[in-house]
C-alpha cells in the first residue's frame, strides 16, 4: 500500500495480486479508469469500509473477468460478489453500459446493486443506464468537498441502510 495525494491508500500491484488470490470478500467494486477518482472515492469510503474490502479495477474487460471469475480471476469464488458496484461509463476495452448489460443478463449477478458514477450528463446515458437496470445514476462532482460528501452518503445508503434481496442462489447451495 502507498498513500496518495488525498491521503487514501492505493494498492500496489503486489497488493492487487494478493487480494485477487485471497478469498477475502469485497464490499465495493469500483470500476473506474481515472486514478484520481479512485483515490478520492477510496478516501471518502475509508471511514465506513476497510480499504482491503474495496477493489478498484481500471477497465471494463478486467471488471467482467472479476465479476464472472474468468481470466486472472478464474480462481475467485463466483458466489462471493461485491455488495455494491460503482461503475464509470467511459472505460477502456469494454464500455460501462456493456458491463452493466452483462451483469444484468446473468442470474448470479443480476441483483448486485450497480450505481453508475460518471462525469457524463448526457440524457441518453441516464436513460440507457436505467433501461439496463442500474440502481442509481450519479454525476461526479468537480468540487472536492461535494465529491467526498456524495461518496460518503452513497456508501452509507448502499452498505449500511439498504436491505438487499435474499439471494435466490443461496437457497440452492448444499
Amino acid at each position: 500500500m502507498r498513500l496518495t495525494a488525498v491521503g487514501a491508500q492505493r494498492m500496489t500491484d503486489n497488493d492487487v495480486l494478493g487480494s485477487a488470490a485471497s478469498g477475502s470478500p469485497i464490499d465495493v467494486l469500483l470500476i473506474e479508469d481515472n486514478l484520481y477518482d479512485v483515490d478520492m472515492t477510496t478516501h471518502a469510503l475509508k471511514d465506513s469500509i476497510l480499504p482491503d474490502r474495496i477493489k478498484a479495477i481500471h477497465d471494463g474487460a478486467e471488471a467482467l473477468d472479476f465479476i464472472f471469475c474468468t481470466g486472472d480471476y478464474a480462481d475467485r469464488n463466483p458466489r462471493q460478489q461485491p455488495k455494491l458496484i460503482l461503475l464509470d461509463l467511459q472505460l477502456p476495452k469494454v464500455e460501462g453500459l456493456e458491463v452493466l448489460r452483462r451483469i444484468r443478463a446473468d442470474p448470479l449477478t443480476e441483483e448486485i446493486p450497480v450505481v453508475i458514477f460518471t462525469h457524463s450528463t448526457e440524457d441518453r446515458n441516464v436513460i440507457e443506464g436505467y433501461k439496463l437496470g442500474d440502481n442509481s445514476f450519479l454525476v461526479k462532482r468537480h468540487d472536492f468537498d461535494e465529491f467526498m460528501k456524495a461518496i460518503q452518503a452513497l456508501g452509507i445508503y448502499w452498505l449500511v441502510m439498504n436491505r438487499p434481496p435474499v439471494h435466490r442462489a443461496a437457497t440452492f447451495l448444499p
